[in-house]
Order: structure tokens, then sequence, then C-alpha cells
């Protein structure tokens, strides 16, 4: 199961002082991503709860590298509008916990990103809205680009080459973005073609990554009636 990444721009509230303390929202509830998911309040509770009684706290990572932490996360709480954290960097032995610092204070480096596994949700199956109820907070990074780095076609196309698979909602970005349907279109197809399809294919819930790169090339020339 891979780490899903989720990103808010212009997050942070406080740049890092001289110590590297700083502070800002890690998540935003309420905020729906290009695959229409929404982080519910109360998400971050079960998570935060472990953690504090394993005794442990999460990381400040650079561009979600897990091998390149650059601080820790000193604070972690709920309130009304999302998770708000208050962190430390490592400025005196991190050398991108400098960097960090000094982009977030010049403003070149605005944003902040979780990287979680999705605990329980539910799904609106009219508005086509899905509620995270539940999630497992791995690191919350700084980064440069606060975009959704799961909705870019190249980075579904790396995850085929790399030979991961993908999901319905990835397969539904490749169709609206690379082969060029409307959202309405690519929604209808992933949500029902791709699913059956996959476990026909695979006799799996997920597609075959080889399989699945094979389909978007033969949709690739196929448009709907008009």
């Amino acid at each position: 199961m891979n780490v899903k990444r989720r990103a808010f721009p212009l997050a942070i509230k406080a740049a890092p002082d001289a110590e590297g303390h700083f502070s800002g929202y890690v998540s935003v509830f309420g905020t729906p991503d290009v695959y229409r998911e929404v982080v519910a309040p109360g998400a971050f509770a079960a998570s935060l709860a472990a953690t504090k009684t394993a005794g442990r706290k999460v990381p400040i990572c650079w561009q979600h590298r897990m091998d390149e932490p650059i601080g820790v996360w000193d604070k972690l709480e709920e309130d009304a509008k999302g998770l708000y954290g208050e962190g430390t960097l490592w400025t005196d032995v991190a050398p991108y916990a400098r960097i960090a610092q000094r982009g977030m204070a010049a403003g070149a480096i605005s944003g902040l990103s979780i990287g979680y596994y999705v605990v329980a949700d539910t799904f609106n199956e009219a508005e086509r809205v899905r509620t995270l109820t539940a999630l497992d907070l791995r690191e919350a990074s700084v980064v440069t680009d606060p975009a959704h780095d799961d909705a870019r076609v190249d980075v579904v196309k790396a995850k085929l080459a790399a030979g991961e698979r993908i999901t319905d909602r990835e397969f539904e970005t490749v169709l609206r973005e690379k082969v060029g349907f409307s959202r309405s279109e690519a929604a209808d197809i992933a949500d029902r073609g791709f699913k059956a399809w996959s476990r026909r294919e695979t006799g799996h819930p997920q597609a075959d990554p080889a399989a699945a790169a094979a389909l978007v090339a033969r949709l690739s020339g196929f448009s709907l009636p008009k």
C-alpha cells in the first residue's frame, strides 16, 4: 500500500525564526482535491493519539523524502480549520533544513504536504465526493511546489514505468489530461469500466500496471460519440 500525499498551498502561518521554529496548517478540512476527496474533522485523532502513546513524534521531511528528515513536529493538533502544527527545523545538522528555512522566510517556499495511509472513508455517490474520515499520518513535509503530486499525468506514467499499480482515480486523470475526455466522461469510464476491466484482466481489484498502460494506449485513439 503506497503512502498517499496531499498538499495545501500557503499553509505556513509563521516562517522559521533563527532557531528554526515555525508553524502552519499541515492539513485543511473540507478542501476537495483533484480526486474530489475531502479530509473530515477528526480524521487524524486516532493517529495522533497512537503516536503520542508510543512516545514518538511525526517527522518533518523535505519534499516527502522519508530518508531526508529535516526536523520534527513539536505540536500537532486539530482545530476548526484543520491540522495545526508547530515544528522545529534541524538547521544545525540538516542541509535541506537550512534551505527550507531560507525559502520560507523569503516567501519562495510556502507549501506543507502530508504523507498518510487511508484508514477509513465514505463515498457520496450523488456528489462523487470521497470523505477521508480516518488517516494514519506518517510524515508532513515542507514542499516547494504545493500541488497535488498524484494528480499529474507524469507521475502516473512514472508509476506505470516502475511497475507500480495505479488506482481508478489516477486512471481517470490520465483519461482527462492525456486522452482528452471531459471530467464527467473520465469519471464514468474510470468508475464503471476500469474497475470491471481490471478485475477481469487480473483477478485483482487493482489493475496490473502493464495491462493498464496497454489500456491507456488503446484509448488514445478513441472518442465518445457526439
